[in-house]
């Protein structure tokens, strides 16, 4: 029964019985219709406007109750629908079997689409490795602060480097990661009280060991990489490595610590080997002699997750360029050609749904990142029908724009650009899921990897000042370059020092064991 519509706010209320659906055989019934509602009028009006309000406010909210079961219920449908090369939106929940399967159905052709592109871009050709002039001419001040041949005898790729400061003065001060990390501002506090002791004259001026990584673990985000450093630094040679994700290769040496804050301030080289100064501070005890043990076997190493795949401030640096003219690995590499890297990866899907749960703040939900995957994969397949795949996966505002990081689980796209410049040999790829189920031999695996061959740990032991004995004399000379490197390789007999004699007259590890680490 439906009333006709009135205008808001009028007092008259006027009936008259054609309001009301008769019938010729309802005889009387009409007229009593007529009369009871209108009692029942006449006992609305006699209600007071609080209950009224009750009323409405209670029915209100139960139906705010019933929306919000409806909203919330399990759904068990994806919703990946949406024509290819478009923004995803949300769907409709499937009312029935047949919709569910259409949906299904739908989801299928979206994927073998999506799976048909990837596998055209797939005929993987090899990238351009830049020049090393080139790499070179990206930071000349780098590459002149690092020596090209490192110390023989020691394990660790490290060298003698001028002391510029005034004896007294805090090396530390101002140092980046110092200000930012408490726990190395605490590491900071023991290198000064005994900084000085560490300090070699020669030829009038004081020299300090300084080194950089041994082994590198570039990545993957939550690939166990965490995990597996700390275990490593449980071992004797590895116990002196402090930060454990400096990012100074991909993102703080050109001023960035998040892209989403713009750029800030460069993070020094200095800053970035003062992170090793208490491993290279325990390796010179050992080149002295001043330890019970051989402390040049010492390692060291970092694990910042993002030196595999980040290379977004080329995108900001080279915003022309479809794809990075110069990677991570081509700077580590010239500055470093005998980097040990190790690299941990799982299952993708696991690992980007524990990244979204890591990075993710608030309202986590299986339904919300099923959503934002949708999305990304969409956003993905877009850029896919325009670019190629590497460009796809280093393309920052096609990163900035997913809502996860799917691009991260391209694997083979990084892998196979990091294999452009190193060797098979120097890259041992771990699975987090082997890593997990048998962790000792993966554990002695890396180990075995990153601890090599000792070289060249016979005869004197190398130091810049003082008296030199046997043929360590012929190794040693005073520095000449511009950079106050202790490691002129033009001066260095390599063959007199590193090779060592057997019984046989052979050489076991050869003039080779000294080449540049």
């Amino acid at each position: 029964m439906s009333l006709p519509h009135r205008k808001h706010g009028s007092k008259e209320h006027t009936y008259s019985r054609h309001w009301l659906p008769l019938s010729t055989s309802c005889g009387k019934t009409p007229e009593r219709t007529l009369f009871d509602f209108r009692l029942w009028v006449t006992n609305l009006r006699s209600v007071s406007k609080g209950k009224v309000v009750s009323f409405l406010m209670g029915l209100t909210l139960m139906f705010l109750i019933m929306a919000s079961h409806i909203l919330t219920w399990d759904r068990k449908g994806l919703f990946l629908t949406s024509p290819p090369y478009q923004r995803v939106r949300a769907g409709a929940v499937p009312n029935s079997t047949g919709a569910a399967e259409d949906l299904w159905e739908n989801v299928r052709i979206n994927m073998k689409l999506l799976v048909k592109i990837i596998g055209s871009k797939l005929e993987y050709t090899p990238r351009k490795v830049p020049e090393e002039k080139d790499v070179i001419g990206t930071n000349s001040r780098l590459f002149s602060a690092i020596p090209r041949h490192f110390l023989p005898g020691v394990k660790s790729p490290c060298w003698y480097q001028e002391f510029s400061g005034e004896l007294g003065t805090d090396p530390y001060k101002g140092n980046q990661y110092a200000v930012r990390t408490k726990s190395f501002e605490a590491v900071c506090g023991l290198l000064r009280a005994d900084f000085h002791k560490h300090l070699h004259p020669r030829g009038g001026k004081l020299f300090r060991l300084r080194c950089l990584p041994f082994f590198y673990i570039v990545g993957q985000p939550k690939c166990g990489t965490t995990d597996l450093f700390y275990r490593l630094r449980l071992h004797p040679e590895v116990k002196f490595n402090t930060i454990k994700e400096p990012h100074w290769w991909t993102r703080k040496r050109f001023g960035y610590i998040r892209f989403k804050d713009g750029y800030q301030e460069n993070f020094p080289l200095e800053d970035y080997l003062d992170l090793f100064d208490l491993a290279a501070h325990n390796i010179e005890k050992g080149i002295s002699g001043n330890s019970s043990g051989d402390h040049r076997t010492l390692i060291t190493g970092e694990a910042s997750a993002s030196t595999m795949w980040d290379n977004q401030a080329w995108s900001y640096l080279h915003k022309e360029e479809p794809e990075p003219p110069f990677l991570a690995q081509d700077v580590i590499h010239t500055v470093q050609p005998g980097a040990k890297i190790i690299i941990m990866l799982r299952d993708p899907v696991e690992r980007l749904y524990s990244d979204y749960l890591y990075f993710k703040m608030a309202n986590k939900s299986t339904e919300d990142f099923h959503q934002k995957v949708v999305e990304s994969v969409q956003l993905f397949q877009s850029c896919l029908s325009e670019r190629s795949l590497r460009s796809c996966a280093y393309n920052t505002s096609l990163s900035n724009a997913m809502p996860v990081r799917l691009n991260l689980g391209m694997y083979v796209v990084f892998l196979l650009d990091w294999l452009t410049v190193f060797h098979s040999e120097q890259i041992l790829v771990l699975r987090l899921e082997d890593y997990a189920a048998n962790l000792q031999m993966t554990i002695n695996k890396v180990l075995f990897r990153s601890k090599g061959r000792q070289r060249c740990t016979n005869g004197p032991n190398p130091t810049p000042g003082g008296g030199q004995t046997g043929s360590w004399d012929v190794c040693f000379q005073p520095p000449v370059s511009s950079s106050g490197n202790f490691t002129n390789p033009s001066t260095i007999n390599w063959p007199a020092c590193c090779t060592t004699k057997t019984s046989t007259g052979a050489t076991p590890d050869g003039p080779l064991a000294c080449t540049r680490m």
